[in-house]
């Protein structure tokens, strides 16, 4: 069983990680393309093109253009003690164990416009660059393309050893969208949190930041119980939630809590 993440947009580079990170990122190449093309925008076409403010755009010109092919403690930490955000306020990193990050090493994986797929001990260096941004390079005319099957590929080879091969996807749309499923070769679950809407036109609804955070503690789930079936994590009963088998099927595991309405 792998478990796939989001990365997120808020980072942290103050706080010391657990342990050390490992290596550069598995497919630092590509990244190294990506951040040549970018090197070359000023920030004004920064902010249009990832749609953020002029202050936001300055910051990651900058990063940009101190961008090192060469990773070190010094410029990069442990990608799964830089994103901050809801995920990985559920996760709660820091209060894992080092025996539980090196079990989370071989079972969980972040997603990422930059950098493809970052493994949690991959040393990152600090970026923005959304899956869904459009930009086109010579592969293609977004993300999407520019990643093609290599998402994809590394997760399967991730994959082969494995006595459950199945792809947990805890990540949003936009960055599940990047994992080509045909090139992937191996079953995909998808967990799916809803909460009770008392209120609403519907007795129980997706809420994202509450989805956002349930992504993150059933990872948290995952290498506290060490669950390598992708199977046992229907017994997550985390912050209330429960598996509910009836609005279920074989790929979408649907979790809910609270009380529904009448």
């Amino acid at each position: 069983m792998l478990i796939v993440l989001s990365p997120a947009k808020t980072l942290d580079f103050d706080s010391a990680p657990l342990l050390d990170g490992e290596a550069e990122p598995a497919l630092a190449s590509d990244t190294e393309r990506l951040v040549a093309q970018l090197r070359r925008y000023k920030p004004a076409r920064l902010a249009e093109l990832m749609s953020i403010s002029d202050k936001l755009a300055q910051l990651n010109a900058d990063r940009y253009q101190t961008f090192s092919a060469e990773y070190s403690p010094q410029n990069a930490r442990p990608a799964l003690f830089a994103f901050a955000g809801d995920v990985y306020e559920g996760l709660q990193a820091r209060t894992l164990s080092k025996t539980d990050v090196r079990w989370s090493q071989a079972h969980v994986r972040m997603l990422s416009g930059l950098y493809g797929v970052l493994r949690p001990l991959d040393l990152m260096q600090p970026y923005r660059l959304e899956m869904g941004t459009r930009l086109k390079t010579r592969r293609g005319a977004d993300l999407y393309a520019f990643w093609g099957k290599r998402i994809a590929h590394m997760l399967r080879d991730d994959m082969a050893a494995m006595t459950d091969p199945t792809l947990v996807n805890l990540a949003s749309d936009e960055y599940s969208r990047a994992v080509d499923r045909k090139a992937l070769g191996h079953p995909v679950v998808q967990p799916v949190f809803e909460e009770a809407r008392p209120n609403g036109p519907r007795p129980f609804a997706v809420v994202s930041f509450m989805a956002k955070r349930a992504r993150g503690a059933m990872t948290r789930f995952a290498i506290d119980e060490r669950i390598d079936r992708a199977e046992d994590l229907k017994a997550f009963d985390r912050d209330g939630y429960r598996f509910v088998p009836e609005v279920s099927d074989d790929r979408r595991w649907v979790f809910r809590r609270g009380a529904p309405t009448d």
